[in-house]
């Protein structure tokens, strides 16, 4: 019997008689009749390391759900015969035995409940974390792309890590990233976050005013805003934060920028935020006792921070003691101690001194000691390895 390259073998139910099979290593075509019992054809594919494909049981991972119900049923209708291009003749599908998963034993990432993913993920630093992410449609759920409340305050990330991971969170609603390294495309990819509440800039740097104002003018659910001390602020930068600012904001702080923030920008500040609750200007150096008429035009004012102000005289801090709303007053620096006491008696209503640093969209506070971020309870906390 001649050797022949691609043998077709033809459905043993349905024809007695092999036709002709042409050598492709000859000019001549050799015709014979050969019997064939049916039986033999299961040796004869296990011989050549195939096997006849048979019915299998149900894989719900490579089906379709709707075929699921038909390939369980008893009348369930024969497979399809693969046909060949430019030939009516049906050929027998023949391939290699399917491998079954219980010959690798194992537990599947699939199988896996959530508690336990984000048990993994939270021992990932944040670049691994990105990268988890693009896995699968779950895992992006579950991966803090989708984070609602997040602080990175003074954390060791590079420029491109961070924009990286705030590219893919457009749900956040508290963020705070005090006394980090920025950059334009950062800030601005913030802007796709419209249900930001909660924003914490402090001590930020490396962005422009044009990217403040993209800022502010997207994020008009704001409540709270932190923009104080940032390095390399400019009097465009003020200006920028002040004429953009969302009139949601019912805390402010604007500390730090000593001769950039004028009584001009305080003007424009009131205007555009008027249902103000706790305002910080602490450290602007060019205000003086001639913008107090400002604050009386905020009917909701409780807080408000001037500490380090110079230039007001210590004796005009009695007029702010007729805002009617007024709870609180920090003047550090303004007042010595020797008449703090004297401010005091004068105005007992109002505590004074009594906080030294500004709470406005940080999400903890120092001497509370429970894992909590913005009032909000930490399900996942980062503990002290015991080989540090």
């Amino acid at each position: 019997m001649q050797a022949f390259k691609a043998p077709e073998f033809v459905d043993a139910m349905h024809r007695k008689h092999l036709q002709e099979i042409p050598d492709q290593s000859s000019n001549v075509t050799t015709s014979f009749t050969w019997g064939w019992d049916s039986s033999k054809t299961s040796e004869l594919l296990s011989g050549m390391g195939v096997s006849a494909l048979e019915k299998e049981e149900v894989d719900s991972e490579n089906i379709p759900h709707e075929l699921l119900s038909n390939l369980g049923h008893p009348q369930s209708p024969p497979r399809k015969r693969l046909k060949s291009k430019g030939s009516d003749k049906d050929f027998m599908i023949i391939r290699r035995p399917k491998l079954n998963r219980e010959n690798f034993p194992g537990v599947s990432w699939d199988s896996l409940p959530d508690e336990l993913l984000l048990g993994i993920f939270s021992c990932l630093c944040l670049p691994e974390l990105l990268r988890v992410s693009g896995v699968c449609k779950r895992w992006y759920r579950l991966s803090s792309l989708r984070v609602q409340h997040m602080d990175l305050s003074n954390s060791v990330i590079n420029v491109s890590n961070l924009h990286g991971i705030l590219s893919e969170c457009s749900k956040l609603q508290n963020l705070s990233l005090e006394g980090l390294q920025l950059s334009d495309p950062i800030v601005k990819t913030l802007a796709q976050n419209e249900n930001l509440v909660r924003l914490n800039l402090c001590g930020c740097s490396g962005f422009s005013d044009s990217a403040v104002a993209t800022l502010l003018s997207s994020c008009c659910r704001l409540d709270e805003l932190n923009l104080s001390w940032c390095f390399d602020f400019t009097e465009k930068h003020v200006q920028a934060a002040v004429t953009h600012l969302p009139d949601s904001i019912t805390q402010l702080n604007l500390s730090g920028y000593r001769k950039n923030l004028q009584k001009t920008d305080l003007c424009t500040l009131i205007k555009r935020c008027p249902n103000l609750v706790r305002l910080d200007l602490s450290d602007s150096i060019m205000l003086k006792n001639d913008c107090f008429p400002e604050f009386f035009l905020l009917n909701y004012l409780q807080h408000l921070s001037l500490s380090r102000c110079y230039d007001i005289v210590p004796e005009t801090l009695l007029e702010l003691g007729e805002i009617p709303t007024l709870k609180t007053l920090q003047v550090f620096g303004i007042v010595p101690d020797a008449t703090l006491q004297l401010l005091r008696e004068a105005l007992p209503h109002l505590q004074i001194n009594c906080a030294y640093f500004t709470t406005i969209a940080r999400p903890t506070v120092d001497y509370k000691k429970t894992p909590e971020i913005w009032g909000i309870r930490c399900r996942l906390t980062l503990q002290k390895p015991s080989c540090v």
